[in-house]
């Protein structure tokens, strides 16, 4: 508990109970956390505590999430703060506003406790390489990417990994939660290469879950991929 206690979280919601709820979870983690209950609330609260996560509702009064986004993003300090829209469920086109606007993750509503939890400290990871990514070895529970040696390693077998799939696993372990646009995944993994088809993520994708029992990568609909453990 004590490792969580030097980050801050805003929550912003124009509901109390949910604001409630979610720092009372958060609190029991060891977060220090802030509230507000609009968006111009919002900004004044992360001008003054400068927070390492921004939690945003989408649809809320004054400011609604998506223009409170980018007014944040605006402001110096606040660049690169980690933000996470909170949605109703099957508002594709929300979420897809939401990463246009600069958010990095949504969560949906209904939230449960434990997946909220376990959603932040997925976002938090993304604060500062650990010292298995310094080395260039990332450990995510039972699999193991060694990315000096291009090796693989889940649940103890060593998998057959082609260089453009372990690259393709590599970046996006190494943010879990964060979300890759398809546009991102395709500048980064393959460049200025000549590609055969519109399919080639997707193929790539399929061949990795086959290999991870469909565990660890994630489809966000309209958007692109990411992974969770």
């Amino acid at each position: 508990m004590s490792s969580n206690t030097n980050y801050k979280i805003l929550l912003v919601d124009d509901e109390p109970d949910i604001l409630e709820f979610l720092s009372y979870n958060l609190k029991k983690e060891g977060y220090t956390t802030y509230t507000a209950g609009t968006g111009r609330q919002a900004l004044e609260a992360a001008k003054k505590n400068f927070p390492h996560l921004i939690i945003l509702d989408v649809m809320m009064p004054d400011l609604d999430g998506i223009e409170t986004c980018r007014e944040l993003r605006s402001i110096d300090g606040l660049k690169d703060v980690l933000i996470a829209f909170l949605t109703a469920r099957g508002e594709d086109y929300s979420q897809i506003a939401g990463f246009d606007a600069g958010a990095d993750d949504y969560i949906t509503k209904p939230i449960k406790p434990r997946v909220f939890v376990s959603r932040i400290k997925a976002l938090l990871r993304r604060i500062g390489e650990t010292s298995e990514e310094k080395s260039g070895v990332m450990e995510l529970g039972d699999l193991k990417i060694d990315r000096e040696r291009y090796m693989v390693h889940y649940k103890e077998n060593e998998l057959q990994v082609p260089k453009k799939e372990f690259e393709l696993l590599s970046l996006l372990a190494s943010k879990p939660g964060k979300v890759f646009t398809r546009d991102e995944i395709m500048k980064t993994i393959w460049g200025d290469e000549v590609i055969v088809g519109d399919r080639t993520i997707d193929v790539h994708i399929r061949k990795l879950r086959e290999k991870l029992d469909d565990r660890f990568i994630k489809t966000v609909k309209g958007v692109g991929y990411k992974f969770e453990f």
